[in-house]
């Protein structure tokens, strides 16, 4: 069967079952995985379908997706910004890392640095950093979300209040053409508007699969961070607009 007919089958089948995967496609199609791979990076770069690991999903629009499926999308792209962030990070700095898969692969590039405080409202950077002797963690109240251990709401916001870090690190779910970082929960939105009151600096760390995504809730302009890495150029319009900021772009 040819690609034009496959890409509609694939999308519909997306549509009914949430997912797709490489290995039934293959199978359903009766051609090689490296096609039904071609195919899916294809949608994806239509906006169609969105890459993760072993096949693809629908886009979301007001429903973030999966933890575990966010946390295979684009784990490499994450793993290369967050060498870029850490490098930026000094021995001894007092840091926010705040929930996101991306923020969590910072974590890890952190346990070899030593003297650091680490304040997080994220369960799972937590227990990232929980052998790292050479780390103080700190971990904020707020109301549990099972999802992906992150902490929310007006506990996690006063203890924020509480400290005045060097260096906040916010991820985002979307980041749309006009430079505002998006959401899709509202308590975590005031986390993150909590965190940039109380960091000398604010960073942002987003891979590219952030621009081709949407939210409802908006966090705050690109023009409010001082810092934003990720693993592709960004768009000519957005760049030129964060040279007017005087946000620095780091592609990781």
């Amino acid at each position: 069967m040819a690609q034009g007919f496959r890409l509609p089958e694939i999308l519909e089948i997306a549509r009914q079952d949430g997912r797709v995967t490489v290995d039934d496609l293959a199978n359903r199609f009766n051609v090689t995985a490296q096609t039904i791979r071609r195919d899916l990076a294809d949608l994806d770069e239509a906006g169609k379908l969105e890459r993760v690991h072993g096949g693809a999903i629908l886009r979301s629009g007001t429903v973030n997706i999966g933890y575990q499926e966010r946390a295979a999308l684009n784990a490499e792209a994450k793993q290369s910004i967050a060498r870029a962030c850490a490098a930026e990070i000094p021995q001894g700095a007092s840091v926010f890392l705040a929930i996101g898969t991306t923020t969590e692969a910072v974590a890890r590039e952190l346990r070899r640095h030593s003297g650091l405080m680490v304040v997080t409202n994220n369960m799972n950077i937590a227990n990232i950093l929980a052998d790292t002797p050479a780390a103080q963690v700190i971990v904020t109240g707020g109301t549990l979300r099972r999802s992906d251990g992150g902490l929310t709401g007006p506990l996690t916001q006063d203890a924020i209040r509480q400290f005045k870090v060097d260096i906040a690190v916010i991820g985002c779910s979307a980041l749309d053409a006009d430079g505002d970082l998006l959401d899709y929960d509202i308590q975590e939105v005031g986390v993150s508007r909590a965190l940039i009151a109380q960091a000398r600096r604010s960073w942002v760390v987003a891979d590219h699969s952030k621009l081709n995504r949407t939210a409802p809730a908006r966090i705050a302009s690109l023009s409010a961070f001082d810092r934003v890495f990720t693993d592709r150029p960004l768009p000519a319009p957005l760049l030129a607009r964060c040279a007017q900021w005087q946000t620095q772009v780091v592609t990781g």
